[in-house]
């Protein structure tokens, strides 16, 4: 694989995983309609964030074990999809989806870079 394509699975899921916490960071916003008192408004914030702390908890990690973090994102991909089983289609293709994506390149990252492991020890 040329070192522009490594280059390219290295950091795409990454940048994607960013650009996902702070899409979904955006849907917390709403708290700030609702007119509560600080507290109220500082919990309900952090209670919105929830989804966006698991997320930047699964890149932190995928950031160093590319395999393990592939593997958390496809499994929130797959606990949203129990979560908005009840809700339309639309749901889980704008949350889940993107989550399966980044996992997939995640996962196809650390594959990639398994077989040049195996490739340059084979010919030392």
């Amino acid at each position: 694989m040329n070192a522009s394509l490594q280059s390219w699975l290295r950091w795409t899921p990454r940048a994607l995983a960013i650009a996902f916490a702070l899409f979904l960071s955006l849907f917390a916003l709403d708290v700030f309609n609702e007119h509560l008192g600080i507290v109220q408004t500082i919990t309900a914030l952090f209670i919105h964030l929830t989804p966006v702390w698991l997320i930047l908890g699964a890149l932190a990690i995928a950031w160093r074990w590319e395999a393990a973090g592939g593997i958390l994102f496809l499994a929130l991909a797959g606990w949203y999809a129990v979560m908005s089983a009840n809700h339309p289609i639309s749901w889980f293709l704008v949350i889940g989806t993107p989550a399966m994506l980044i996992g997939a390149l995640f996962l196809l990252s650390a594959w990639f870079r398994g077989r040049r492991r195996l490739s340059t020890a084979g010919t030392n």
